[in-house]
């Protein structure tokens, strides 16, 4: 019986190594692959300066406007290209709004842009950890806070409306923005929209890992406009 228990508890260690052995093979294997990726694949954000990639976003914002569309990066090699890695050159935190699609206003395609979208183009807690992960963990090198004319959510926190469900959730966010413009001549939504965009920037800046990425001249960030009838992003600074 002592024999028989020994020759178990030898099997049974033999086993256990031989799964942990086993977990530590595919996760070297999983690593292997990962860098092969890397290397096949390059980071083009690496090549790319904070005002390079600006530039190259508004480049693709005029072609928009001009209707001289490239659908850069929409291939079906493209797909494969980000198959396993992603480099957005640029992070854009914007409206949810259905008129207001970030790769076809800055005529971009599949991996150029890291798209957070929500209501009123709020940094929610959870905004500002996709926006953490997009420029630390993938490199990208610009950070754009766009807002848009004419924008609902904007509207209901300047009209101070009633609203059902969560939906009052965002305009709450949006309110501090607003009295900082409350005695500011002019429209008041379009005040309102230019100024939820600055406050939202503020709200980023609060960020320990994004402001490293500014110190560190790694990443800019900027706000823009969208005008709903141009098509045009117009930068906030």
């Amino acid at each position: 019986m002592k024999h028989f228990m020994e020759r178990r508890n030898f099997l049974k260690l033999g086993i256990t190594g031989a799964f942990g052995m086993a977990i530590t093979a595919s996760d070297l294997l999983w690593r292997v692959e990962q860098a092969k990726a890397d290397e096949a694949h390059p980071a083009p954000t690496q090549s790319l300066t904070p005002d390079a990639a600006l530039q190259k976003l508004m480049e693709g914002n005029q072609r928009f406007i001009d209707h001289h569309l490239q659908h850069p990066d929409q291939s079906a090699l493209r797909l494969q290209e980000v198959a396993q890695v992603q480099h957005p050159f640029a992070t854009i935190l914007s409206c949810a709004d259905s008129r207001v699609p970030a790769e076809i206003v800055f005529d971009q395609g599949i991996g150029d842009i890291f798209d957070v979208r929500i209501a009123g183009n709020i940094a929610t807690h959870e905004a500002i950890g996709s926006i953490e992960y997009a420029v630390v963990l993938l490199g990208s090198p610009l950070l754009m806070v766009m807002g848009h004319e004419r924008c609902g959510a904007v509207t209901a926190a300047v009209k101070k409306e009633s609203l059902p469900g969560d939906i009052s959730t965002f305009v709450q966010a949006i309110k501090p923005a607003l009295k900082k413009v409350k005695d500011q001549p002019g429209d008041a939504v379009e005040n309102g929209v230019v100024a939820n965009v600055q406050y939202q920037i503020e709200r980023l800046h609060k960020s320990k890992l994004l402001t490293e990425q500014v110190e560190s001249g790694k990443l800019r960030i900027v706000g823009g406009r969208y005008d709903l009838d141009t098509g045009r992003v117009n930068i906030i600074t």
